[in-house]
């Protein structure tokens, strides 16, 4: 929660209970990077769910749908003194595995506070805006961008 109070100044930041519904709801696909053996410094939430109805922002409760078509990674967050640590890229990593990893064709997420050049680095890339994909992201900010990434074919990771 500190992390994430640091990080977000265009939106209010969500609640304790709303981000430990997304951890609870797909704790295989949600991350912490530390350095060291500090504390973390940055953190990845992800989940399975709807494409075309990307959760609400700071939703207290939280069930993936059982017919889910996306992972879509809710919040990367990374705290100030961590940027250019590697952190973030450790974190996309594990997410790239956990899409991997999955029956799940592509991922998606909701780039603020500038950060949809940083997303396209990684992949990413706009989608469409419709009415009510619009209505959705409002509480988003401002500059809010629906992005995707279809899983590259014949991709698998063993373990």
């Amino acid at each position: 929660m500190l992390i994430q109070a640091r990080c977000y100044t265009a939106i209010v930041p969500e609640s304790s209970r709303s981000m430990g519904a997304k951890l609870v709801a797909a704790p295989d696909s949600c991350f912490v990077a530390s350095l060291g053996s500090a504390a973390p410094v940055a953190y990845l939430l992800a989940l399975p769910w709807h494409f075309d109805d990307p959760p609400h922002l700071d939703e207290q409760g939280c069930q993936p749908p059982v017919d889910a078509d996306t992972l879509y990674l809710h919040d990367l967050a990374v705290a100030p003194e961590a940027r250019g640590s590697g952190a973030a890229e450790a974190l996309v990593a594990a997410f790239m595995a956990a899409l991997a990893a999955s029956r799940l064709e592509r991922a998606s997420l909701i780039a603020i506070q500038g950060s949809a050049g940083w997303w396209a680095r990684h992949g990413f890339a706009p989608v469409a805006m419709t009415p009510a994909l619009a209505e959705r992201l409002a509480g988003y900010g401002s500059d809010a961008c629906y992005m995707s990434l279809r899983r590259p074919a014949g991709i698998q990771l063993s373990y």
